[in-house]
């Protein structure tokens, strides 16, 4: 059961509309790495989980994203303004001033729809929670490019919080993949001699089994030199 509470998670303001930030802040309202596709992976994935402490985290985190999505939809609003300028707007975003009314649409920065595709379920525990530790990575990293691009220091503060609460996210991932290391997928990791071979492909031939634990450094022959080896 979900429950909607009036306030936002965090007060949202915006210096002055600005349609081409709110073009800009639609990746992360419809985008492959936003807020919705977080929400909607998570709480998908959470259908068969059996463990109800990992549930609830999934849900948990599940429920934010979609209060960070509400966020994210607010500035959005306050950015476009009050009346409809499409000749202000980028690409991505002139459907929402000729023909929703500027109601933000579930679309990212290029203007193509959020589709189900970006969710990514297994029903393998291990394999989603590393799955929503690389898309909470993700998710960083868009934040931070609309960072360096929005000059909107209230934006910005918006953004920070959302930054500082994917990162919380994904130390509760990595908790839980702790919780589930020998189980599923991981069960089976390095069940032969095979699954813990590292082929050095740059040196044929040289296959050893702990480079990643202690390389060596590699050798470079000078071209002008062939007799140096």
């Amino acid at each position: 059961m979900f429950r909607h509470e009036k306030q936002l998670l965090q007060m949202v303001r915006v210096e002055r509309p600005n349609p081409n930030y709110a073009a800009m802040l639609q990746e992360q309202l419809g985008g492959p790495q936003g807020e919705l596709k977080a929400a909607m992976q998570y709480i998908s994935q959470s259908f068969r989980i059996k463990d109800p402490a990992i549930r609830d985290v999934f849900l948990d985190i599940a429920a934010e994203e979609l209060s960070h999505m509400e966020m994210v939809a607010t500035a959005i609003n306050l950015l476009n303004g009050h009346d409809p300028m499409a000749n202000q707007a980028t690409v991505g975003n002139i459907e929402a001033h000729v023909l929703t009314g500027l109601n933000p649409m579930l679309t990212n920065a290029s203007g193509q729809l959020w589709t189900a595709a970006y969710v990514n379920v297994t029903g393998d525990l291990p394999a989603d929670i590393l799955s929503n530790i690389a898309a909470e990575q993700r998710a960083k990293v868009v934040y931070e490019y609309l960072h360096r691009q929005i000059n909107d220091q209230h934006v910005r503060q918006m953004i920070d919080f959302l930054l500082n609460r994917e990162e919380a996210h994904n130390t509760m991932f990595r908790e839980c993949l702790q919780r589930v290391q020998h189980t599923g997928s991981n069960r089976d990791w390095g069940v032969d001699k095979d699954a813990r071979l590292y082929f050095n492909l740059s040196t044929p031939g040289n296959y050893v089994g702990s480079q990643l634990h202690n390389p060596s450094p590699p050798q470079f022959q000078n071209p002008q030199h062939p007799s140096q080896h």
